[in-house]
């Protein structure tokens, strides 16, 4: 046999060895199951299955079609849980794919498919490790609890906020949750998030008059009217932020003034927006300082008084500190580096998650799974090396209890 030869069967070996891995193996098969938003379509009773045979006692419960499932194991006075979601985004245009997005096929190494980073395969990890954990004969010294829903991807009121009531209710909330949500860049654990920015939308209609534009000195154009309240908001002096957490940021979304006619100025104008707020505000606060500006922008101009706000989707920021004598961060790291030889990039940066509705005073939480750079796209893939790694991440976690 040659060397190239040689070389060449250590690599198909290798490759062979991944692609038959536990946790590979549990994401293909997750990744089969078309559970898009809120649908779950059979994972969690699969995930049922596998944590029953661990001596988990599980419930499984439905609210408007969406899917929960809070798993307990042990009677330890501390508790570790981990969060995740079953439901994936829609595939949308099929044919821009590669492969069938739930055939959950392997091509060099990569698994291709929808929910392949958004977060099955963390599910697949997390669950082979914990096989493998009880399998080896470690007795946890802390109570394990698993958190899912199928609404993460949704609206998210009937899922992990729900759950998160029911173990308040029964005073059983974790001390420590690490949530699957791919947070990595390169490789598994090299960004972990520590915390997510608050979010909030915004409406407001802006009344004018309408009438013929050759006569504009008798009108009053509604969009110029609303161009002067979008500058007002862009002139808030939010918190810059900090290296722990980014700053502030009011964004515009859309503005509306109806059906297009050029020779008539508009009447009226909608203006949509988005707030991204950091741990430092609380809601009221974000909502005074917009009304705040709006109001005094209203005493030079009458015809922006009386100005109605629509809120929604508020979503509450959260921040896991680092200064406590049994830090969830520092336990975290340690297991990170033990696994890849490099210390994670804390972040706080992103979208919203579950998080929020776990994190409080009492509960610890941080955000840790795999890179992050195919979310929600199409031909949505990761290397199956990463999938092993976040495997091996996840193992060392729970055997640091």
């Amino acid at each position: 046999m040659t060397a190239n030869t040689s070389i060449n069967a250590q690599r198909e070996h290798s490759s062979l060895n991944l692609a038959l891995h536990r946790a590979v193996k549990y994401s293909q098969i997750l990744i089969k199951k078309q559970s898009i938003t809120p649908e779950d379509a059979g994972c969690q009773n699969w995930i049922a299955s596998k944590l029953d045979n661990l001596g988990f006692d599980v419930e499984q419960y439905q609210i408007n079609a969406v899917s929960n499932l809070i798993a307990t194991r042990g009677k330890e006075s501390r508790t570790l849980a981990y969060a995740g979601h079953t439901d994936v985004v829609p595939v949308n245009d099929k044919s821009l794919w590669k492969v069938e997005p739930f055939e959950a096929k392997i091509i060099n190494d990569v698994l291709v498919g929808r929910g392949a980073v958004d977060m099955k395969t963390s599910l697949g990890a997390m669950l082979a490790a914990m096989e493998d954990v009880i399998a080896q004969g470690h007795v946890p010294s802390i109570q394990w609890q698993v958190l899912l829903t199928s609404d993460e991807e949704g609206e998210a009121e009937f899922g992990t906020k729900t759950i998160i009531e029911k173990l308040e209710k029964r005073e059983c909330c974790p001390d420590y949750c690490l949530v699957g949500e791919p947070t990595s860049e390169t490789q598994s654990g090299d960004i972990m998030k520590v915390g997510r920015r608050g979010s909030i939308s915004g409406k407001l209609e802006v009344k004018g008059k309408q009438g013929h534009v050759a006569y504009a000195g008798i009108n009053r154009n509604a969009i110029h009217l609303a161009s002067e309240i979008i500058h007002a908001l862009e002139d808030i002096d939010w918190d810059a932020g900090s290296d722990d957490f980014p700053g502030t940021t009011l964004q515009v979304t859309y503005v509306n003034s109806g059906e297009f006619t050029d020779n008539i100025t508009p009447g009226k104008c909608e203006v949509c927006f988005n707030i991204r707020f950091s741990h430092r505000y609380d809601l009221k606060d974000v909502q005074e300082a917009v009304q705040d500006q709006i109001r005094t922008l209203s005493v030079a101009d009458e015809g922006l008084r009386d100005l109605n706000i629509e809120w929604d989707r508020y979503c509450a920021p959260y921040f896991t500190y680092n200064d406590d004598d049994s830090c969830f961060i520092s336990v975290v790291e340690s297991a990170i580096h033990k696994v890849t030889g490099i210390f994670p990039r804390l972040s706080t940066s992103g979208g919203t998650s579950d998080g929020r509705f776990i994190s409080s005073k009492n509960t610890q939480v941080l955000e840790l799974g795999l890179p992050n750079n195919t979310i929600h796209q199409v031909n949505e893939r990761v290397r199956l090396s990463e999938i092993v790694r976040l495997y091996d991440i996840y193992k060392k976690i729970l055997l640091s209890f």
